[in-house]
């Protein structure tokens, strides 16, 4: 994906998380986010949105904390929301290629990091709106989908910092069975995963989880249960994905 496909998804997530939010109305839980109503959410969300435009429009290239979680609720706290995600998506589509700023995955470019990370961050807080309402979360683009494992596997999980171990080598398979894409993913109890873009879907591994693209995209991020996707193998890496994996 480009940096303006990032940013036209980023655009349209958050559009649709203010719908459900709106008709899930701030005290609604949100059982994707234990403890969470819809009035935390939208509180979160709307502070990571302000501190990345933040840091883009300032070209910060140090850290910077974001400025807190405003107390604004009902009908004020929506506005709000929508304000701070209309003026991230400006400030993106914005900024020059060349833009120099702190990022915390790598990436081609700060750009194309930040572009990605919210629209990211936004699908998957999308998700958890929805998830307050009876219908449940509705299926992310499988382009958008199969972008989000890559960044989640690839980047996030290939942190020194992953906490996600096995007490023995283990290797999981990851595939989408209607993009074709297909990760493998080496566990152990010294390093952090090692994820291979491509693989064979046919070489022997310990587990496999496959499915639809956003399905895997959800159950991955944790916001799914592991019935949503198809589990061979060893159940254990399930388990352990599940209880590991989080993202802090």
């Amino acid at each position: 994906m480009e940096v303006v496909d990032h940013v036209d998804a980023l655009e349209t997530a958050g559009r649709a998380l203010a719908v459900a939010a709106g008709e899930a109305g701030p005290d609604a839980e949100v059982p994707t986010c234990p403890g969470w109503r819809v009035r935390d959410l939208l509180r979160h969300i709307s502070m990571v949105h302000r501190w990345a435009t933040d840091l883009v429009v300032h070209e910060r290239t140090a850290y910077r904390p974001g400025g807190g979680e405003t107390t604004l609720d009902g009908e004020a706290l929506l506005t709000h929301f929508r304000e701070g995600h209309t003026d991230l998506v400006a400030a993106l589509r914005a900024a020059p290629e060349s833009l120099e700023c702190w990022t915390f995955l790598p990436a081609p470019s700060p750009l194309a990091f930040w572009a990605r990370r919210q629209a990211h961050e936004t699908t998957v807080h999308r998700a958890d709106a929805e998830a307050a309402l009876p219908a449940g979360p509705r299926p992310v683009q499988p382009l958008i989908a199969a972008d989000g494992i890559d960044e989640l596997l690839l980047r996030f999980h290939g942190r020194n910092r992953s906490p996600v171990r096995t007490a023995e080598p283990r290797t999981l398979r990851v595939r989408a069975t209607d993009t074709g894409d297909v990760w493998t993913v080496r566990l152990s109890a010294t390093e952090p995963p090692r994820t291979e873009r491509a693989g064979s879907a046919s070489e022997p591994v310990d587990a496999e989880f496959a499915g639809a693209a956003d399905r895997l995209y959800l159950f991955l991020w944790n916001r799914l249960p592991v019935d949503a996707v198809t589990l061979t193998g060893d159940a254990e890496l399930a388990r352990t994905w599940r209880e590991t994996s989080g993202i802090a």
